[in-house]
């Protein structure tokens, strides 16, 4: 099974940028989609962003235009930079992948990312 280390998470002010990478332990030519999910305290794991196989990206919409998830295949390892930062964004910040559609997803440890002044 895909071992997925996260990295970059960290306390950032509201306005502030951080850039996070999931580095896969196989090669991710051939996944299905790969991407982040978030976890806020005391609410339930949401997709943050994605990106397919075939390179096509979807975003939650209240993160369009603030958030671009990218994926260096020579590295295997997928980025998601988060600009214009808000508190409401601080959460836990999960990568996932799956190589087929009927696949369990796989996932990381997690990194904290939190927004504060």
């Amino acid at each position: 099974q895909v071992q997925l280390v996260e990295s970059g998470g960290g306390l950032v002010q509201p306005g502030g940028s951080l850039r996070l990478s999931c580095s896969a332990s196989t090669s991710i030519l051939s996944i299905y989609h790969m991407g982040w999910y978030r976890q806020a305290p005391g609410k339930l794991r949401e997709l943050v962003a994605a990106v397919t196989g075939g390179g096509t990206t979807n975003y939650a919409d209240s993160l369009k235009g603030r958030f671009t998830i990218a994926r260096d295949n020579a590295k295997n390892t997928v980025y998601l930079q988060m600009n214009s930062l808000k508190p409401e964004n601080t959460a836990v910040y999960y990568c996932f992948t799956r190589r087929t559609p009927g696949q369990l997803r796989s996932w990381g440890q997690g990194t904290q990312v939190t927004v504060s002044s």
